[in-house]
């Protein structure tokens, strides 16, 4: 496959021939960063974790030159920063058991620029070579830019495709910024209860995250606890961890709907919840 960036990489964990790799991708995950596939994507990647018949492939837009760093890593520079991170990813595809891992290395201001096709270009590619059933990406209410960026990418590059070859779901899943306000009933709860052990592995794998100053295998793992814990006010817990998503499908099955006021919806119907206890309770 022709990717844009010379410097892109197209990964195999098992050393499958790329044609047949990508062709058995049932679930596809498009991330911004290195390690967030793995806090977003979990449900993708359990389901089809040592299946026959599921494949989960990864995709990671940026080259990880501009995060942040601290302690061991502190004096790293931009360039082996990225080496460092590609590889962690790398690391992370393996544990998982994926498919292919695709590294695209564009900037992060190229993911944020409307005007940048190519990213979408690349994305457009991918889904037409692996062909998967399910999507996850970013949450359209993330409150990071970059993971704005790639959620409107991904949703152009399936608008693109002929409705026959659009994926049957695409979800926008949690990872700067939760979506337990959303109500119960708007959001998508997946049971990631199973294989904690694996899905500590998955985040810790990227030490130059966890180790440079930011805990997410403890804050990921704490999160899909507190989501079991308080998903429910009156009956006791079905799960241990639950990792809550929008479905963005509509989006994507009708290219014409506003991607703005899709989610100013959400946000609209949790303000009137909010409103409606208030005054219920003010009577």
């Amino acid at each position: 496959m022709k990717l844009n960036n010379p410097e892109a990489e197209l990964f195999i964990p098992d050393g499958a021939p790329e044609e047949e790799a990508l062709a058995r991708t049932t679930h596809l995950g498009i991330g911004a960063h290195q390690d967030d596939l793995e806090i977003m994507a979990v449900d993708g990647i359990l389901q089809c974790y040592q299946q026959p018949n599921k494949w989960f492939t990864g995709v990671v837009m940026t080259n990880g030159r501009g995060s942040a760093r601290s302690g061991f890593y502190a004096d790293y520079t931009d360039d082996e920063m990225r080496d460092v991170r590609l590889l962690e990813q790398k690391k992370a595809a393996f544990v998982g058991d994926f498919a292919v891992q695709f590294l695209l290395d564009y900037a992060s201001s190229q993911v944020k620029d409307p005007a940048n096709k190519t990213a979408v270009a690349d994305l457009i590619n991918i889904l037409k070579a692996a062909k998967p059933k399910i999507v996850y990406t970013h949450n359209l209410a993330d409150k990071h830019d970059t993971h704005m960026g790639v959620t409107l990418k991904t949703i152009a590059a399936i608008r693109a495709l002929p409705a026959e070859d659009r994926p049957e779901k695409l979800y926008g899943c949690e990872v700067w910024r939760d979506l337990d306000w959303t109500l119960d009933e708007d959001k998508v709860a997946f049971d990631v209860s199973e294989q904690e052990n694996l899905q500590m592995a998955l985040v810790g794998v990227f030490d130059s995250q966890v180790a440079g100053g930011k805990r997410y295998d403890l804050a990921t793992m704490g999160r899909r606890r507190a989501n079991a814990t308080y998903f429910a006010s009156h009956s006791t817990d079905e799960a241990t961890g639950l990792a809550f998503a929008l479905d963005l499908t509509p989006l994507i099955a009708n290219p014409e709907m506003d991607i703005t006021q899709f989610i100013m919806d959400f946000i609209n119907r949790f303000a009137e919840d909010v409103r409606n206890r208030i005054e219920k309770s003010s009577r």
